[in-house]
């Protein structure tokens, strides 16, 4: 089963462009669409008023006309710089056919088993829909508590006492994850994949940890080991640590995210992820 991961789009049309044809040449049986797919909210989308209405949504249609029987099955999560007012149209959207959002869900497609899961640990951006404590209510030097900032939506009650790590055990409790692909927006802590550009950058005298994931979902996989497991969100990581894939146990860990203005798209056959490549074009 042939499948093609993105993430970090940030609705770049040319991204989207280059996109949409290398799922129209390749003819991929599966695309995973890994979080940070709308254009950033202070900025605007380059060309369209309404992204999602004038030009994500149409063009996902125009494509599946195209592509008829051989359209693929596409699992989408959203990301920390998408604001959740929009996800009432992400799920009107999947309700069209033309993909499946899939945040703290699970699905089936043949003999595997996809999850999704949005959230971070806490940032110092002030948007704060996908954000959660990670393992603790420990918030790092320079970083927002997931109850402060700003908000498009009303957050749960129980905010401060929710967590990645709990929210992982519980979408996961009695599953067998040994043929399970997780789209996460986060990557995992201390690895090749979470490397930030904070190299000698202090708050009120203390250094600032370059390694920006989550701890829950490193614990996570290497406790449960998922065949698969996708990542975004830190853009610079492949191009300071020269790797976008790492092993950890039996888990192949991968990386779309990158800084430059080309797609970067990772094709996998998801029986044999660890022969994955990377292209930039």
């Amino acid at each position: 089963m042939k499948g093609v991961f993105v993430t970090d789009l940030h609705g770049k049309i040319s991204r989207y462009e280059k996109l949409f044809s290398r799922i129209k040449t390749g003819k991929p049986d599966v695309v995973f669409v890994g979080g940070d797919i709308l254009p950033h909210a202070m900025k605007g989308s380059e060309k369209y008023d309404d992204f999602m209405d004038d030009y994500l949504v149409p063009e996902f249609l125009k494509l599946r006309d195209q592509m008829g029987d051989e359209y693929p099955e596409i699992f989408l999560i959203l990301g920390n710089d998408d604001p959740a007012i929009g996800e009432n149209k992400i799920i009107e959207a999947e309700e069209q056919g033309i993909f499946k959002y899939i945040n703290q869900k699970k699905a089936a497609l043949g003999g595997f088993l996809v999850f999704g899961y949005c959230f971070v640990p806490p940032t110092p951006f002030q948007l704060k829909d996908w954000e959660k404590y990670d393992v603790s209510r420990y918030v790092d030097p320079g970083c927002t508590h997931p109850d402060e900032g700003f908000r498009s939506v009303e957050p749960s009650k129980n905010i401060v006492f929710e967590t990645i790590q709990k929210d992982l055990e519980k979408l996961t409790a009695g599953e067998d994850l040994s043929k399970a692909v997780f789209l996460f927006h986060s990557p995992p802590y201390d690895t090749h994949l979470d490397r930030a550009a904070l190299d000698g950058q202090m708050i009120e005298h203390v250094p600032l940890d370059v390694h920006v994931g989550s701890i829950a979902i490193k614990r996570f996989i290497e406790e449960r080991q998922p065949l698969i497991t996708l990542h975004g969100h830190v853009h610079e990581s492949a191009r300071l640590t020269g790797q976008w894939k790492q092993q950890i146990g039996k888990t192949i860990a991968m990386n779309a995210a990158h800084d430059g203005k080309e797609l970067s798209a990772v094709i996998f056959e998801l029986e044999n992820p660890g022969d994955a490549e990377r292209w930039l074009v």
